[in-house]
């Protein structure tokens, strides 16, 4: 079946083949109907291309689709061969000015802060990095696709328009000429032609909706029966379960699936099915049945072939299209032409029209497509780009209705076009003028919001899932009308002014319906049962808070305009209060000889809103009116004797009782949703046009009022009237309310409205309430927030609001009041406050929380203890108020304020009977300071003439009328600056009399005559003075004080010593016993040489070693027969060395360890915590930890952040991940040491151990081989053996039976880590994978300290050396618990590398063993042979010997792959090392033949010898000091000169290592040969396979680039290397080697042990073998991830200029690399601590558990 399709496919290929582009052309041009020509040879051709099959080949569709039906028409508009044709075209084509590079998902985009009109502005790479705008403030973002690049775009820029690139392309005469004048009129008319006729077909096939039978012209005679089941893709199913109903449905693969639901999510719809109509469509009900249980069903069409097929050419056709106009301008502006021009039918007509109407209708890769089209044809042609903004404009009604109903996000809908007409200043003005567009977009949106309640409110209760989705969609016309509003006009046309206001109008309206939404009564008695809905009227008042500013912006840019908004906008306000009778009797309030008629009103029993937007435009514009000055030239225009203050300040100042009322807690059974509230209503997001504008408001009703009236009315709405109207009321009140919080709650609501008196009088901050700038807001904004503590920049920008731009003002005004520290290696850059700008600090400043009050005011008296000053916090200096609210002052001095002050003042003295608070007491203090301050300035200010009539001072000194002859403020203030009970607030009250004195002395000198006023500043200097003295004699006195003290306690020590004498002696003896028993272990005799090594080996006396288990805390010694001792211990697979990570092993269960290759693919490494335990502690701990996961497991199901099943435990102490222990010896070599009796040199010992070795294979073999009869005595006589060798004796084993388990089980762990294979504790490469992790650790350590150019020893922390310690032991000693013949067989292959014998057959290469490995494994299993042999040599002789053979063997190594480059350096060397060189090269090169390299100088080959040896020697030291426990000779404690003649002293090398070989020349040089004999290393030398050489380079991550944004480019250019091209959503780069990533997705899971992995997962496996590093490009974070279940994320190395990372990209500033942390990550990772650091991370945030974090 298969082969029949084959060759009817060749066979249609080949008839397609063979149709001629160019003869189809001059068909076309012969024909008098061209439509029904071209449509016939569509309506022929195109099913025979596309939809051939279930799958779609896009190679061949192309191929075919350009030759058979593209390339005629390219023929037709060319005439000739389209490669010259367009290239002609090209050519006399002007090159655009615009760039128009439209960005695809995840590529950079740059805006500049500096100059763009708006943050919509941006640049694509190329031309951000060829413009000025490189060295302005920019933003850096990650594209969500689909927009384009500005570049050329005068407008969008205020200066630096042009790139490098696009600034050649301004022509000389800048005036518009039309492109056409470069095309012929025959060219023309046949573009016209083809464009009308192929935009036409594509509108019409895309836009048809038959499923069945196609349109007219392109009916086929000969009609397949094949359909597909067409999947589209919703923004209501996830991709599990459309992956599950697939499976289902039409019964493929999960693989299968996922590649489906990956095209339809990527191209909105993929074809599931192919086949005949019934079999399409039972997999259509399958797919609806099983998606509609939830939500709605998923959108299936089973399809006619034929119809897909020209829907697939459609696109390809917009797509050509787009491509063909990018010739010429004039192709261009035919296809804007053809594409708008109106149709028969009339309005709406044209393809333009017919496309963007029926946008919703298309699945997302056509709307993409002809988006496309659309942004590189109407957009980049100015004159057609007018045009299209006009239809948009007109349509836009319908188009937004569409987007309704549509369940596509807005990305992909046409409507998320008007970013890119409604940001451009000329067409947002002329689409105001012209079409009115303000007015739409209102009107569009109040058609959306339907809810209303009886008063025409919105309302938002119990909205369903629909209108809660609706209302997300409704969100975008408001961001459309923020781009309209978004650059303000200079120039006002009558035009602009009165669309405006029309718009205008409808803004009210909108407000209208806002004002006075979700209302809200206090709940009494049972707790609210339901949370009222709060959050979508939020939220819609967040999103407006930008266009409410924008719109006081554009009236503020006409006088006329401000004054129209503000007659409209109070017109509205008194609609709406008419609207609000809440049945408001009116009352008469008296006090104090004053009264006022309000209205009867409890804000804690009636209806409350706290949505008030109309009032709060009102003030807004009212204080616009003072700041331009209008007030004042035209008050005749204004409505101000309309205005009823009492009216304006009554909503207002309900909201601010309600904030107070919630603070005192009277609201607490309304639950969550109003403390929500009320938070929002102060939150930095919605304070600008909410609690801010309250304050307006109130400071503009009360600045035309009485302000004993104002503060009558304020007394009634906080409930507070009677307490301060009758005398006495506050005594009877305490004394008989036996409620305390009824009290509590008076006393907060009395702060509460102290501190909103404060506030109004004085906030003045605002530009036209106070004489200020916006930037002395900004100023004092940034002043309060950095009195509570040093921020960051990015915590700043937070706290402070943003305008439309995204801007806060910050950067302007930071440099005058901060200053910046620098970060260190975490943390982040810190901006502190200037001391300077500490007395501009307001403590009841109106934008802290309380708890930044509490802050701010501990943090300043604080800074004032600091500095020797009083703790007093005085009112700062205020600027004076505009005209228009200067009369705001005077409610300091009125009547009704004094009252309040006295009645305070008054229960602060008598304080026991009255319910007062210190806080009261604080406020009024406060306030009394503001009014003399205020008076202060009067009296500076006042001139000759002016009588000053703010007379606070001489009020406050008169007694009080109401009780006779009361006492005055004054006198009360100094009454209570010496109450015992007030010690917080001295300061205070002291500071307020001294401001007194002053202003006093002032006003006399200014009334007797106009003095200068420095003697009120003498007088303050002199009791600043006083002050200063008593301060001074009080510290002295405290100092005195203090050292009789220390006097007496030293005195009270020196006789308890004296009295417990024997105790104390005791104690020091302990000391001096201890301190000398170190000074043993370090021979304090310079002298002596110490050598590690040898029969000359430093003898060294063992010292006893107790330690402490952390679990059960007993002591106890480390001992052979002890219990065992166990340090923590992990133990992991590692590529940290590698130089070769592609080597994978084939089968772990037949590979053979033995022999470590130098590219250390893979090595295991040891760390250690270096805490200790006993061995049955531990196992008890192991224990208990199993038995609560199963429990756990059975209960949750998710991860921890260790494996139990694969023995991991976290250390109990430090928490350290685990996953054995080791065990804690002695040092093993003391225990099988003998004398030595015998000088072997290095050829005899050769020659001995080789007999030894004979006699075991002979023996080993008899064993196989011979009958078990046979006694072993006999064998015995039969062999010659070697004097004193004793094959039969088995050595007896010292260690106690619990340490030969604990040998076991770390031995067994090591195995199964290192091999990844099931614990087998007898198999022979147990031993093998404990020798090869201590070698390969010791390198480790080796590389971390040569890599950081410090010393070998001296340096290693703790952990490092316990661990180095216990694991070379451990090694030297798990030969006791092998079997011995196992590792005397790995001894002897281990040496026949080396010394070949009869028996090894095809031995390794000396170039492919690392040296290091071997000698570890060499020494380390040599005691198993040593233990047999009664000769008398000592263990010493043989570790020297074998370190010889290897060092020698490592030289030649060296030799034959060095390198030797030129370096022209002469370097005066000891003539013998030179001659010694030579020497051993010419031997060498004698057995290796002609082919070795030739050398120069011998002293050059000498010094690489010396720089390759250099590693292997560091990592011998360090082998042999732990191994024998001889001290370290202080000069390689110190990184020095001459490291390597003190390492060959340490390791009893001669220095001139070459002496080796003449020592030995004989035996060496047989070795030598058969060294050079082995096939590998003649390919070597014959060019035919590579080697490593030495030194090897140490491995770092890759190199970053400095600036990320280059990053982000790679990124957006890296595409899925799965699915076809498709850009990856997540990419992420592996910083071990550079890979780019597909991560998070789909489509390169693969699988790994079974189980499905994300593609960064399955990478840690072949480069880091389980653990991994990278960097997620999009987010800029850095992920950490260790085997499937592990992983954290962790800060990335990028900094912003504020010393702050930015995870996720979200701020945008340019990031730049910190190599600081770069090499900080480095470091964790060449130490082996990545999977430790997930460890500590997963402990301390539970969240990261439960991220599955294989899928990434």
């Amino acid at each position: 079946m298969a082969s029949d399709l084959e060759t009817e496919v060749q066979a249609i290929d080949r008839s397609l083949l063979e149709c001629s582009a160019e003869e189809t052309a001059l068909k076309w041009l012969q024909t008098s109907d061209l439509p029904k020509e071209i449509y016939k040879h569509l309506a022929y051709y195109v099913p025979k291309i596309y939809c051939r099959g279930p799958n779609p080949a896009p190679q061949r569709e192309d191929m075919l689709t350009q030759h058979v039906l593209l390339g005629p028409m390219e023929w037709y508009l060319c005439g000739e061969d389209p490669a010259f044709g367009f290239q002609k075209l090209e050519q006399s084509n002007k090159p655009s000015h615009l760039c128009g590079r439209v960005f695809k998902v995840g590529e950079p985009t740059y805006s500049c802060r500096d100059c763009a009109v708006d943050p919509t502005c941006v640049l694509c790479m190329e031309c951000f990095l060829g413009s000025v705008h490189r060295e302005h403030r920019y933003r850096m973002t990650t594209s969500g696709g689909g927009g384009f690049c500005d570049c050329g775009d005068t407008e969008a820029w205020r200066e630096g328009p042009y790139c490098q690139k696009h600034e050649h392309n301004i022509s000389e005469t800048e005036e518009e000429e039309d492109p056409l004048v470069h095309l012929s009129e025959d060219m023309i008319a046949k573009v016209y032609n083809i464009f009308a006729i192929m935009f036409q077909y594509a509108v019409d096939i895309l836009t048809w909706e038959k499923e069945n039978y196609l349109p007219p012209g392109l009916e086929t005679v000969e009609k397949s029966d094949t359909y597909y089941c067409m999947l589209f893709n919703d923004e209501v199913h996830t991709y599990e379960q459309v992956i599950y109903t697939l499976q289902k449905a039409v019964s493929c693969t999960q693989k299968e699936a996922i590649g489906f639901a990956t095209t339809v999510d990527r191209d909105g719809r993929r074809s599931v099915r192919y086949g005949d109509f019934q079999y399409c469509d039972q997999a259509k009900s399958v797919i609806v049945r099983s998606t509609s249980r939830q939500t709605k069903p998923l959108k299936v069409q089973v399809m006619h072939s034929a119809i897909v097929a020209h829907q697939s050419f459609g696109l390809k056709l917009l797509t050509w299209l787009g491509n063909i106009i990018g010739y010429s301008d004039g192709l261009r502006r035919i296809l804007c032409q053809v594409g708008l021009q109106e149709g028969p039918e009339g309005e709406n007509s044209s393809l333009v029209d017919k496309l963007m109407l029926s946008d919703s209708k298309l699945w997302k890769g056509a709307r993409s497509v002809y988006h496309q089209l659309f942004m590189s044809s109407l957009l980049m042609d100015l004159k057609y780009k007018k045009l299209f903004a006009i239809r948009f404009a007109r349509n836009y009604r319908q188009l937004q209705r569409d987007f309704m109903e549509d369940d596509h996000e807005r990305p992909v809908s046409v409507t998320a076009l008007s970013v890119q007409l409604f940001t451009v200043p000329t067409l947002a003005r002329m689409l105001i003028i012209e079409e009115n567009l303000l007015t739409t977009i209102i009107s569009t949106f109040m058609d959306h919001l339907r809810h209303r309640d009886i008063q025409g409110r919105f309302q938002f209760e119990r909205y369903t899932a629909l209108q809660a989705f609706k209302f997300r969609r409704v969100q975008s016309l408001i961001l459309d009308l923020k781009y309209v509003l978004i650059s303000k006009p200079v120039d006002w046309s009558d035009d602009l002014r009165q669309r405006f206001l029309d718009g205008f109008d409808g803004f009210l309206e909108l407000l209208k319906c806002m004002q006075g939404m979700d209302p809200i009564t206090r709940q009494v008695g049972q707790h609210i049962e339901m949370e009222p809905e709060w959050e979508a009227a939020f939220t819609l008042q967040m999103k407006l808070t930008h266009v409410i500013s924008m719109m006081q912006d554009w009236c503020a840019l006409d006088e006329k305009v401000l004054i129209e908004a503000y007659k409209k906008c109070l017109t509205t306000l008194m609609q709406c209060h008419s609207g609000f009778t809440d049945g408001e009797q009116p009352i008469d309030l008296n006090m104090c000889g004053h009264s006022v008629e309000t209205i009867r009103y409890c804000v804690s029993q009636e209806k409350v809103s706290i949505h008030l937007p109309v009032s709060r435009l009102l003030a807004g514009l009212h204080v616009l009116l003072s700041k331009s000055e209008v007030a004042y030239k035209f008050p005749e225009q204004l409505p101000m004797s309309e205005l009823s203050p009492p009216m304006l300040i009554e909503h207002p100042l309900r909201c601010l009782v309600l904030c107070g009322q919630v603070h005192a807690g009277m609201w607490r059974r309304n639950g969550f949703s109003l403390v929500n509230q009320i938070y929002h209503y102060h939150n930095v997001k919605c304070r600008r046009e909410m609690f801010d504008k309250d304050i307006v408001m109130l400071q503009t009703g009360a600045s035309m009022m009485d302000p004993n009236h104002f503060l009558m009315i304020m007394l009634s709405r906080f409930e507070l009237y009677q307490i301060f109207s009758t005398p006495d009321f506050g005594k009877r009140f305490s004394s008989e309310n036996s409620n305390k919080d009824v009290v509590q709650q008076n006393s907060t609501l009395i702060e509460e409205m102290l501190y909103l008196i404060i506030i109004i009088v004085g906030e003045r901050f605002i530009p036209g309430v106070g004489q200020v700038t916006a930037t002395d807001e900004i100023k004092r904004e940034i002043i309060h927030q950095l009195s509570i503590r040093p921020m960051a920049h990015s915590e700043l920008v937070k706290a402070l609001p943003e305008d439309e731009n995204k801007e806060t003002g910050m950067e302007s005004v930071i440099e005058a009041v901060a200053c910046f520290k620098k970060p260190g290696l975490t943390g982040r850059g810190l901006y502190e406050l200037k001391p300077e700008c500490a007395k501009y600090f307001n403590l009841y400043f109106y934008h802290f929380s309380r708890a930044e009050q509490s802050k701010a005011e501990e943090a300043q008296r604080k800074l004032r203890r600091q500095n020797r000053e009083d703790t007093a916090l005085p009112p700062p200096v205020l600027p004076p108020f505009c005209p228009l609210f200067e009369s705001l002052i005077n409610i300091l001095q009125c009547d009704i304020m004094l009252c309040i002050m006295r009645t305070i003042l008054q229960w602060a003295v008598e304080h026991n009977g009255h319910a007062w608070s210190e806080s009261m007491l604080q406020r009024v203090l406060h306030l009394i300071g503001m009014a003399l301050q205020e008076e202060k300035q009067h009296i500076v200010n006042a001139d000759e003439d002016n009588v000053v009539t703010f007379t606070f001072s001489q009020k406050i000194s008169r007694p009080g009328e109401t009780p006779r002859n009361s006492p005055s403020i004054l006198a009360m203030l100094e009454t209570l600056q010496n109450a015992p009970h007030l010690e917080v607030h001295k300061d205070m009250i002291r500071w307020v009399l001294k401001t007194f004195n002053a202003v006093k002395k002032l006003g006399e000198k200014s009334s007797a005559s106009p003095v200068s006023e420095t003697e009120g500043n003498i007088i303050e200097e002199s009791s600043r003075d006083k002050e200063k003295a008593e301060r001074k004699r009080k510290a002295e006195i405290a100092r005195l004080r203090r050292e009789k003290i220390m006097a007496q306690m030293s005195e009270m020590q020196r006789h308890f010593i004296d009295e417990n004498k024997e105790l104390f002696q005791q104690t020091l003896d302990e000391l001096e016993t201890s301190t000398s028993r170190v000074h043993e272990n370090s021979p304090s005799v310079s002298d002596t040489k110490l050598t590690a090594l040898g029969p000359e080996q430093t003898k060294v006396t063992a010292q006893r070693q107790v330690v402490t288990c952390i679990l059960c805390q007993e002591e106890q010694e480390v001992k052979v027969d002890n219990r065992a001792m166990v340090l923590a211990a992990f133990v992991q697979r590692s590529t940290v060395l590698s130089k070769n990570r592609n080597k994978v092993i084939p089968d772990p269960e037949k590979h053979d360890p033995l022999f470590m290759h130098p590219d250390l693919s893979c090595g295991t490494h040891t760390g250690s915590c270096g805490h200790i335990m006993h061995a049955h502690c531990w196992q008890r701990y192991f224990d208990a930890v199993q038995a609560k996961e199963q429990r756990r497991q059975q209960r949750l199901r998710v991860h921890t952040s260790y494996d139990v099943e694969n023995g991991e435990f976290l250390c109990p102490l430090c928490e350290c991940l685990s996953n054995t222990v080791i065990p804690l010896l002695r040092p093993p070599r003391t225990l099988f040491n003998r004398l030595d009796l015998s000088q072997q040199n290095l050829a005899q010992w050769i020659r001995t151990i080789s007999q030894q070795i004979k006699a075991l294979c002979m023996l080993r073999d008899q064993e196989s081989a011979s009958n078990p009869s046979c006694s072993n005595s006999d064998k015995m006589d039969e062999l010659h053996l070697p004097e004193g060798f004793r094959p039969e004796f088995q050595p007896k084993n010292p260690y106690s039976e619990s340490i030969k388990e604990m040998l076991k089980t770390f031995g067994t762990a090591m195995y199964k880590v290192g091999l990844k294979v099931h614990p087998n504790e007898e198999d022979p490469r147990v031993p093998i994978m404990c020798w090869g992790s201590c070698a390969y650790t010791v390198q480790t350590i080796e590389r971390i300290l040569a890599d950081e150019e410090k010393p070998l020893f001296g340096h290693l922390s703790c952990r490092q050396d316990d661990c180095l310690t216990s694991l070379t032991r451990f090694a030297a000693a798990h030969w006791t618990v092998s079997s011995l013949s196992t590792v005397q067989g790995h001894f002897c292959m281990l040496l026949s590398s080396l010394v070949p014998n009869e028996k090894s057959g095809n031995l390794a290469c000396i170039l492919d063993i690392d040296m290091f490995h071997l000698l570890v494994c060499l020494v380390l299993s040599f005691p198993a042979v040593h233990s047999q042999d009664f000769s008398g040599v000592s263990h010493g002789t043989g570790d020297i010997h074998i370190f010889h053979l290897v060092t020698m063997a490592h030289i030649v190594q060296i030799m034959l792959t060095s390198s030797t480059e030129e370096n022209g350096m002469d370097q005066e060397n000891p003539a013998g090392e030179e001659e010694s060189v030579l020497a051993l090269h010419k031997c060498l090169g004698q057995y290796a033949g002609s082919t070795l390299k030739e050398i120069s100088s011998g002293w050059h080959l000498w010094r690489s010898i010396k720089a390759g040896i250099m590693p292997f020697l560091r990592c011998s030291a360090m082998f042999f000091h732990y191994l024998n426990g001889v001290p370290v000779p202080p000069e390689l404690q110190v990184s020095g000169a001459n490291q390597f003649e003190h390492l060959c002293s340490y390791l009893s090398l001669p220095n001139n290592l070459i002496c080796l070989f003449q020592e030995n020349s004989k035996i060496i040089n047989m070795l030598i040969e058969s060294w050079c004999n082995n096939d590998e290393l003649k390919r070597y030398l014959q060019g035919q396979r590579q080697a490593i050489s030495y030194p090897r380079e140490s491995n770092k991550l890759i190199d970053l680039p400095d600036d990320y944004s280059c990053l982000i480019n790679q990124a957006s250019n890296f595409s899925c290397p799965k699915s076809g091209g498709d850009k990856s959503r997540a990419p992420t780069l592996c910083l071990v080697c550079g890979t780019m990533l597909c991560s998070q997705s789909y489509c390169c899971q693969t699988e790994l042990e079974g189980e499905d992995v994300g593609a960064c997962t399955a990478h840690t496996f072949i480069c880091g073998s389980g653990v991994g590093i990278f960097l997620r490009v999009r987010e800029c974070q850095v992920l950490f991830l260790a085997g499937k279940t592990k992983g954290c994320f962790y800060a990335p190395p990028y900094l912003d200029d504020y010393g702050e990372t930015d995870q996720g990209l979200r701020r945008g500033n340019p990031l730049h690399l910190c190599r600081e942390r770069f090499k900080k990550i480095q470091k964790l990772w060449q130490q082996h601590s990545i999977t430790e650091e997930i460890g500590h991370a997963q402990e301390a945030n539970q969240t990261l558990v439960g991220i599955d974090w294989q899928h990434l």
